[in-house]
């Protein structure tokens, strides 16, 4: 009687060890952390302790751009322009582009850009997301990223409406740009004044 309890209690303490070690060691499964600086971990103490580095900022030079024509509403134009990550490695990016005009002959142009907080915004953008506060994101070798924009396409007889013809977007100042270039010109009124989404 007593060596078949002595049996059982050696059976049950060994499916106790493998149930344990199986949640303990998994090879097959992975984390994925942002934002976090370290992360230990302390199983049957022992002390494991991964430094978790941040993603760095995003590059122009490492996107592919395409504007999205947009549609007029009482002398406001809406667009869009997706930005596609094409190379490999992750990056991040919080907040609203920087953009730059430029004419046919490639001489820069005045521009008055107005962010957008998604609060008491002065412009509704046709996509929600485009609405809402900057969030931060984390881009990987295909992922897309947008922002959103208008302008007023209206002539007064104080406003200068320049015909663009490239649009350079860096992600942030001092980073690489990238030129997305329109179908049609765009043409920003008020001394190129654009309201601009974060991106989304």
């Amino acid at each position: 009687m007593r060596r078949g309890a002595i049996s059982i209690a050696i059976f049950v303490a060994f499916v106790v060890i493998i149930t344990v070690s199986r949640h303990v060691i998994d090879s097959t499964s992975s984390t994925t952390t942002t934002g976090v600086p370290v992360t230990t971990t302390t199983i049957n103490s022992a002390t494991t302790t991964t430094a978790v580095v941040a993603a760095p900022t995003c590059q122009g030079s490492a996107f592919s751009g395409v504007f999205n024509e947009g549609e007029g509403a009482a002398g406001t134009v809406y667009a869009s322009v997706t930005l596609t990550k094409a190379t490999p490695g992750a990056c991040s990016i919080k907040g609203w582009p920087i953009l730059t005009l430029q004419d046919k002959t490639g001489a820069v142009l005045p521009l008055n850009l107005v962010d957008q907080t998604g609060s008491n915004n002065a412009i509704q953008f046709t996509g929600p997301k485009a609405n809402d506060p900057p969030v931060a994101l984390t881009l990987t070798n295909g992922s897309v990223t947008n922002f959103s924009l208008a302008y007023s396409s209206v002539q007064t007889a104080n406003t200068v409406c320049d015909n663009a013809v490239t649009i350079s977007v860096q992600f942030a100042t001092g980073g690489s740009s990238l030129p997305v270039t329109p179908s049609y010109p765009v043409q920003p009124c008020d001394s190129g004044k654009i309201w601009v989404s974060p991106f989304y």
